[in-house]
């Protein structure tokens, strides 16, 4: 019996299905070169301003976007992020950086400027309520209910399109990181009692990487 591709595939071209891309080449090697290029910065957290508000487009793909890439990788791996957007590094740029596991193991790896995660169809809409934590509400934790699949669309450091899709955390992450661009932590997707419970657990904590004081 024949694969039914050839039908699938034709449906997929005439629905103007977009061709994914393979942020799992290279992941390790790339992700590396990356950060050995970058400098690490502190981290901003909630109340800070720049998180607050929606960011500016990137218009500028050049080597100062370049090196703020490297930055971002560097500042993601010493925070032990698996995600991290420009504003979490102060800057005021629709940029992030990931470096995280899907629910099948596979590593992704890339950086999205100017992204725009797609609204799901009703049969695709399946929402995973798992833990959720953010670099910017350090050593906190609160369960959030997103969609178990993202696809994000949005233009790579030299501004060619790119369209991303992520299951699982993966796809949790996609959706955290392009929330932080909009101006939202996940915290302000919460009950007010969660919420109150996430600062509180932060208050309590102490992080394990350098922040940026507030006021």
């Amino acid at each position: 019996m024949a694969e039914q591709e050839s039908g699938q595939q034709v449906a997929d071209e005439a629905a103007g299905a977009p061709e994914f891309l393979d942020d799992t080449v290279d992941a390790e090697t790339r992700e590396k070169a990356h950060r050995e290029r970058g400098a690490a910065r502190p981290i901003t957290v909630v109340g800070n301003p720049v998180l607050h508000r929606r960011c500016q487009d990137v218009t500028a793909f050049d080597d100062q976007l370049a090196q703020l890439v490297d930055d971002m990788f560097a500042s993601q791996f010493a925070a032990e992020g698996v995600g991290l957007a420009a504003n979490q590094i102060g800057v005021d740029l629709r940029v992030f950086v990931y470096d995280c596991p899907d629910d099948n193991g596979a590593r992704h790896v890339g950086a999205i400027c100017n992204p725009v995660i797609d609204e799901l169809p009703a049969e695709r809409r399946e929402l995973d309520e798992s833990n959720e934590g953010c670099l910017s509400v350090p050593t906190a934790y609160a369960p959030l209910a997103r969609p178990d699949y993202a696809v994000c669309r949005g233009q790579d450091i030299e501004g060619n399109p790119v369209v991303v899709e992520g299951t699982g955390y993966f796809a949790r992450c996609l959706q955290h990181e392009t929330d932080h661009l909009n101006g939202y932590l996940y915290i302000d997707r919460l009950s007010k009692r969660d919420r109150k419970d996430a600062l509180r657990q932060m208050a309590e904590g102490t992080p394990r990487y350098e922040t940026v004081p507030n006021g």
